[in-house]
């Protein structure tokens, strides 16, 4: 390492997104419009989606075999998309249990199970970076959401959605990612007279699906490209949003004419 070896051009990478939300909300039709997508699935969430897609992972070996064929054979695919990571999570822990001989992820006390298999999760978030590196795929990772009491060091405990994953996978993958989105319907609140000189705050909801790309106390969400903080639930709203670098690796070929930039 060297002086001589120092840049100023960022030549930019395709992006790695996770995705997490409620039930429903179409996490996975966002995924199936990205770019010539292929789907690792460890979960049947594709439903009557056409897309191209592995057969069923069973175990964590049959993830990664999928994430080796995308590195070594010839293919046109252009978005790797892994539905869904909280169900891979069983298939990582059932993969240190046979490699350490323990019944259950539990057994090797003291949270050491939940640190054997990071080194799994490693392995994997390394398939997915080859791919992103080498093969210049797009990632897109869906995860379901779960409703946790947030300790803040700065003010009351209060609930948030976050990632369905145990506390450590999480970090790690919202680490990896340089975005997070959080889907999720549009809500307002109304104030409602019940009578007696009483108001509450009820919730109303267009159906409108969202996605939210910084984050809020009540939910995980993050990104790197500077997008606006709430975009509609589908794959051109978000590719347009991105920097204009970054849109050829997102748009289908066909798109990047019949959908140009707006200036």
């Amino acid at each position: 390492m060297s002086l001589n070896q120092l840049t100023r051009v960022n030549q930019p990478k395709p992006p790695r997104i996770l995705i997490h939300g409620v039930a429903g909300v179409g996490k996975t039709t966002f995924a199936a419009e990205a770019n010539q997508p292929v789907f690792v699935q460890t979960e049947d969430g594709l439903g009557t989606l056409a897309a191209n897609h592995f057969p069923l992972a069973r175990s964590f070996e049959e993830v990664i075999d999928a994430l080796a064929a995308l590195y070594t054979e010839p293919h046109d695919f252009k978005t790797v998309v892994i539905d869904s990571v909280d169900w891979l999570e069983p298939l990582v822990w059932g993969k240190a249990c046979r490699d350490n001989g323990w019944g259950s992820i539990e057994d090797a006390g003291y949270g050491k199970g939940y640190v054997a298999a990071l080194n799994l999760w490693r392995q994997y978030i390394d398939g997915l970076n080859a791919l992103r590196d080498d093969r210049a795929m797009t990632v897109v990772q869906i995860a379901h959401t779960d409703i946790k009491r947030f300790d803040s060091p700065e003010h009351d405990p209060y609930d948030r959605y976050v990632i369905k994953l145990h506390t450590r996978a999480a970090a790690l993958l919202q680490e990896h990612s340089d975005i997070v989105l959080f889907a999720n319907y549009r809500i307002s609140t109304v104030k409602a007279d019940v009578g007696f000189n009483k108001k509450v705050n009820r919730a109303m909801g267009s159906g409108e699906r969202v996605i939210h790309t910084a984050e809020r106390p009540a939910f995980l969400a993050k990104n790197r490209y500077g997008l606006p903080e709430t975009l509609s639930l589908n794959w051109q709203s978000f590719a347009q949003a991105m920097p204009e670098a970054v849109q050829p690796m997102l748009f289908p070929q066909q798109s990047l004419t019949s959908n140009p930039t707006p200036t």
